[in-house]
Order: structure tokens, then sequence, then C-alpha cells
């Protein structure tokens, strides 16, 4: 089963259905306020109670899902995704949905943990680089199929169906990788899991210039990635403005499967994300000096492109055991899920308070410090 093609793009497929937990509410949140008139302020929460259960629980998520055991905890994951899905298409009382949107949030870390570790398990090193850069696109990718299909179907059919078709994509993942997860090798050794392993565990991780480094780079890749998306829009010319906002996305996705692998194979993970930081400064600059010029919008898509699925490469390059490689895609989680929660409200103040060049200050400022904090980690992994 080591090298299996069908298998990695099924568990790919695993993490779109947990980025979809996202994205579902978030292409259906203007419309939410008919379903919720009294929710106001609080409804906010239902896009960001997943992100705040992956702040707070990113590494014990990595440490749960090593104890309980990768294929185990993965398929437990998608049917209690299935499920928690299936509960909110009855569209419950406002604080019912806010609890199943909290228990969603332990199904999605566990997907997010638990899928990028099998496939670097079983990618042989031809095929890990463009293996894991696939898995990086798999957030993009799921924002953009739900808000071609999902959002249609929510307006046209009602919420309610949008909510069952995800669990039937849920439930569907899980019987298609149900049997095929038994065929892999044993997994190494049961960790211990207590409160002072959790806390043991975040030290060895965050002081470690190997597992912590991409997940320390991903906090200011996510910090930008969604908050530009959001606030970037009034300032592009209207006529252009739909077109641009469409092509970021996948202009990222499309450098990232193709620039992004070929440089995997003649250069290190880390040096690719670095250039891809690196090329982002620049962008900024020129968004600075070209406020909203829509080329540089695109170029920055491109530079962030290499960023997204260089990070994940590099979890195995710079981790070579299960146990490490999943601490790392645990704080990935956990970076990534505080880089989301924080970029958006900051950058919205930010604008709010000094305008539109507070967008190419703030977001360069984030990406130099990401370009710097990798150049400072090569470093002392060189020490070592």
């Amino acid at each position: 089963m080591v090298g299996s093609w069908p298998l990695m793009l099924a568990l790919w497929g695993a993490g779109l259905g947990a980025a979809m937990q996202y994205a579902k509410i978030s292409v259906i949140y203007d419309v939410l306020g008919t379903v919720y008139p009294e929710g106001g302020a609080a409804l906010g929460w239902l896009v960001s109670a997943i992100g705040a259960v992956g702040v707070l629980l990113g590494v014990v998520a990595a440490m749960l899902v090593a104890r309980i055991r990768y294929r185990r905890a993965l398929l437990a994951a998608l049917w209690l995704g299935a499920v928690v899905s299936l509960g909110q298409a009855l569209l419950p009382p406002l604080p019912v949905m806010l609890a199943l949107r909290l228990i969603e949030g332990v199904s999605h870390l566990a997907i997010v943990v638990a899928a990028p570790t099998l496939i670097a398990q079983i990618a042989n090193d031809q095929q890990r680089g463009l293996a894991l850069t696939l898995w990086g696109t798999f957030f993009g990718v799921a924002f953009a199929v739900m808000a071609w299909f999902g959002r249609p179907l929510a307006i046209y059919s009602g919420i309610p169906a949008l909510f069952a078709a995800h669990a039937i994509y849920m439930a569907a993942f899980a019987l298609y990788l149900s049997p095929r997860l038994r065929t892999l090798p044993r997994e190494g050794e049961v960790p211990v899991f207590s409160l002072s392993s959790v806390i043991a565990t975040h030290v060895t991780i965050y002081r470690s210039a190997r597992i912590s480094a991409p997940a320390l780079g991903w906090l200011f890749y996510t910090f930008c990635f969604v908050s530009i998306l959001t606030v970037l829009p009034p300032y592009l010319d209207p006529s252009i403005r739909g077109l641009v906002m469409g092509a970021m996305p996948l202009t990222s996705i499309a450098i990232s499967m193709t620039i992004g692998v070929a440089l995997l194979r003649v250069m290190p993970a880390v040096q690719v994300v670095i250039t891809g930081f690196a090329g982002s400064v620049f962008c900024m600059v020129w968004l600075w000096m070209m406020p909203a010029n829509a080329v540089a919008c695109l170029a920055l898509a491109a530079a962030m492109g290499l960023i997204q699925g260089a990070s994940f490469a590099a979890v195995p390059q710079l981790n070579d055991t299960a146990r490490t490689q999943t601490q790392a895609n645990g704080a990935m989680a956990q970076m990534g899920n505080l880089g989301n929660t924080l970029g958006t409200p900051v950058m919205a103040m930010a604008l709010a308070g000094w305008g539109y060049i507070s967008l190419p200050i703030l977001a360069g400022l984030a990406f130099f410090t990401g370009l710097i904090l990798h150049i400072f980690l090569a470093g002392l992994r060189r020490k070592i």
C-alpha cells in the first residue's frame, strides 16, 4: 500500500471534508440571519468556534490522535463529522448549534492531524513532496467547491440540504477508507497521555527548531491569507473585483501544484517557504506603491502558493518519525487556527483606524516576520 495514489487522494478528500466544516458556514454566513434572527454578533461564533477549539487543543489533539492511532482517529472523526452535520441539518436553536460547532472542531482537528501524517507515511520519497503539496491545497479547494456548489445548494434547496450533503460526504469517505486503512503497517508505540505529558509535549514542540518550524511559519501565512481575501475587495476596481478575488485562491493553488512541486525537487521545502515569504514581502511593497493593483494581487497569491504546499512538505523533511510528524501537524493546526482567528479582526481594526495603507504594512510585517523566523530556525538547526 506504500505509494498508493488512490489512498492518498482519498485522504486528501477527507481533508476537503474537514475544510468544508469551515467553509459551509462561511459561504452562507450572510443568510444565517434568516434562520437565527436573534443571533446578532453571536453568529460570528458559528464561523470561529472551530478555530477556537484548534487554538486550545491543537497539540492535545495530536497527542490523542497518536494514542488512539491515526487510522482509528481519522475514521472516528469522519463519522463524528457526519453525525454533527446531520444534527446541524435540523437547524436546532442557536446555543445547540454553537455546541455542535464546538464538537465539530474536535472532528476537524483529528482529521487535519491524522490525514497528513498518514499521507507522509504512505508516500514514497519521490511522491512525498507532490502528495503533501496537494494536501496543502485542501483549504482553498474546499472553499472554492463550497462557493461554487455549496452556496447555490443552500440558496435553492435550503440550508439543511447543504448540511445533509456534507454529512453524506463525510460518511462516504469513512466507508471508503475503513477497509483500506486496515492494510497499512502497524503503528509505533502508544504514547502516554496526561496533563504533565501535554505540558511536556508543548515544551518539546516549541523548543525544537525542527518540530515547530513549519507551524511558526504557518502562523504568519494564515494570519494574512484569509484576512487579505476578506478585507481587500472594497479597495479593488469594481469592474474587476469579482475576477481578481476568484482568481487569487486559484492562482495560489495552481502555483503550489506546479512551480512549488518543481522547486521541491531541487531544494528543501523550507527554502521554498522562505522564497514564498520573500516574494510576498515584495508584493506587499508593490501593493503599497500601487494600491490594490490587480497584477500585484495575483503575484501575491502566487507567492503565497509557494508557502502553502511547501509548509506541509517541510514536516516530514524536518521530522523523520510518525510521532514528531504528528506533533508538527498538531502545532500547524494550533498555529493555523490562531492565525485564522486573529488575522481578519486585527486587519479590520487596522483598516478602520488608518485606512488602506495599513494592509500592506501589517501584512508585509507579518510576511517579513515569517521569513526571518524561518531563516533563524534554519540557523539553529545547522548548529545542532
